[in-house]
């Protein structure tokens, strides 16, 4: 399976901008495939509504959406959601996911989900803690926040990654304390580290590790 880092919201029309160029660079960016550990922890879950945040070509939504769930897929490049849409279309699952394109600077969703989640949605324009708020203020009561980002000691060889340094990264424990992820209002499910082989999007291969969190909120806010 092809290693696929989704691509962040952006911060202006510069970052849309940016990521619509990236995607007219290649006919397919990301592997199609679904992010393993978006299998491994939500496949358990009983369908019901998920936002998907920094979709790019729609894989985990059309996964998600597969599975029985209701999907509202954000973005902020138009042409990976353009993409996006079509996959769906071939899977049979069109009518399963709402596509948004949306800059996660100043977009607020309006309605809470059964869950929330972010896989490897590292912004260069904003902390990290900024978009992860947005995902986790969208879980309603009872639903799960899913959160998957490349751990610091553990980042891919391609694209660059290494370029602005490690602090856009984050370990597990991290997340839950930057976000705030703790009790009364959350139930710690998995604060995990792990390791995986990958191959990157011209064939390389390596050995990554993936920072995984999973909480339950139990309270409203």
């Amino acid at each position: 399976m092809t290693e696929q880092t989704h691509p962040e919201p952006g911060s202006d029309d510069g970052a849309a901008q940016m990521w619509d160029d990236m995607y007219r660079s290649r006919d397919r960016v990301w592997s199609g495939q679904p992010n393993p550990q978006l299998i491994a922890e939500a496949a358990p879950l009983p369908p019901g509504t998920a936002l998907d945040l920094g979709c790019g070509e729609g894989a985990d939504a059309i996964w998600l959406a597969s599975r029985g769930w209701t999907v509202t897929a954000v973005d902020v490049s138009a042409v990976a959601l353009e993409r996006a849409k079509a996959h769906a279309e071939e899977r049979g699952q069109g009518g399963n996911v709402t596509w948004v394109q949306q800059d996660l600077a100043t977009w607020v969703p309006g309605e809470l989900f059964d869950l929330v989640t972010a896989q490897f949605l590292h912004s260069t324009v904003m902390p990290w803690q900024q978009a992860l708020q947005v995902a986790a203020a969208a879980v309603r009561t009872g639903g799960t926040l899913l959160i998957v980002g490349h751990h610091p000691e553990g980042l891919p060889p391609w694209g660059k990654h290494h370029d602005h340094g490690t602090e856009r990264f984050y370990t597990a424990e991290q997340l839950a304390a930057g976000l705030g992820i703790e009790a009364p209002e959350w139930r710690l499910d998995v604060v995990d580290t792990r390791h995986r082989s990958a191959t990157g999007p011209d064939g390389e291969a390596a050995a990554l590790t993936d920072a995984v969190l999973r909480a339950t909120r139990l309270a409203a806010h």
